[in-house]
């Protein structure tokens, strides 16, 4: 009877009975600025990603006769100078940014990053040594070209192997830009993950020392349950505001490797591409569409992202509670 008319009072089932993910997850959706942003980039990158469904053209139908036509109802971000909608090649741009973004950050900040992080912080010395110094040394030199170098050394042989593969299976693969996504992304991921690592390094380095760490080894807890259980949920803000602010870089970089030449392959979209090749002040004055579109799409996606940080921050932050 004592035990049922404390019970309540605790309040015990929102701290104790759930999970750290699960509080987390329901503090941030309490946040109205980090539930609409996130909103919009559930919109734009699953607008993105089922492209073929929610466009009503194809991403390179031309029609010459409307060529750098304005908006209109048929065409509500107006024509290029092929004919081609914008909203759709935008739209489709869009599946470019979410396949890059997301396929690089999965391989490299975040599996490489965290994980290399995690073992360099907790284990030290040689594995410790061994994981800054490689870092050191690939990070020592400019990425930009060593990303040239690899895009243009691996990308020929990859696609000549696609080809075998596309006259094996019957089905076009090159065309839909698949080795320009999978060569870019490899060559962004190689040299994305030194950042994140240092950073969670130096979070283990102060996380390993704290009482909770020391209380989980004294009753038995295995090294993988410490990192992933204890060590990794405390070092989870300054990654997730790295991440956020890592996907500007990542579209930046996207970006200049288009206008290059060594990124994405005409004619599948980029939001890059479309601003590269309609940026100057002619083109502004005499057709804005075709470059306040993509850059206000491009900047729309990069804000809500920067926001969305925040919110997430503040809501898986331990400390921030």
């Amino acid at each position: 009877m004592l035990r049922e008319e404390t019970q309540p009072a605790l309040d015990l089932p929102e701290i104790g009975g759930r999970s750290y993910w699960a509080i987390s997850l329901r503090r941030l959706l309490r946040k109205k600025i980090g539930v609409t942003c996130l909103s919009i980039i559930l919109l734009m990158y699953g607008a993105g990603i089922l492209a073929p469904v929610v466009t009503p053209y194809g991403y390179n139908d031309q029609n010459l006769a409307i060529a750098k036509q304005g908006p209109s109802i048929s065409h509500p971000f107006g024509t290029d100078r092929l004919g081609r909608d914008i909203l759709t090649r935008i739209i489709y741009g869009l599946r470019t940014t979410v396949i890059i973004t997301v396929v690089t950050l999965v391989t490299g900040s975040l599996a490489l990053g965290i994980t290399l992080g995690l073992l360099a912080g907790y284990f030290g010395k040689l594995i410790d040594t061994l994981i800054m110094r490689v870092g050191e040394v690939t990070s020592s030199f400019p990425e930009i070209f060593l990303v040239l170098i690899i895009v243009s050394t691996i990308k020929a042989p990859i696609t000549d192997w696609v080809r075998g593969v596309e006259d094996t299976i019957g089905i076009e693969i090159v065309s839909l830009g698949v080795v320009d996504y999978l060569v870019l992304s490899l060559a962004l991921a190689i040299f994305s993950w030194f950042g994140m690592a240092r950073l969670v390094r130096g979070q283990v380095l102060q996380a390993r020392e704290n009482q909770y760490v020391e209380a989980a080894r004294s009753v038995g807890c295995s090294t993988p349950r410490i990192l992933l259980k204890h060590v990794l949920p405390n070092v989870m803000g300054p990654v997730i505001v790295l991440v956020s602010a890592g996907l500007a870089g990542i579209a930046g970089s996207e970006i200049f490797l288009s206008f290059l030449g060594i990124g994405i392959q005409p004619p599948t979209p980029s939001l890059g591409l479309m601003i590269f090749e309609n940026g100057s002040i002619s083109v502004l004055r005499s057709n804005p569409h075709l470059l306040l579109f993509p850059v206000g799409t491009l900047s729309l996606l990069l804000f809500t992202f920067n926001l969305l940080g925040d919110a997430v921050n503040d809501s898986f932050n331990p400390r921030a509670r």
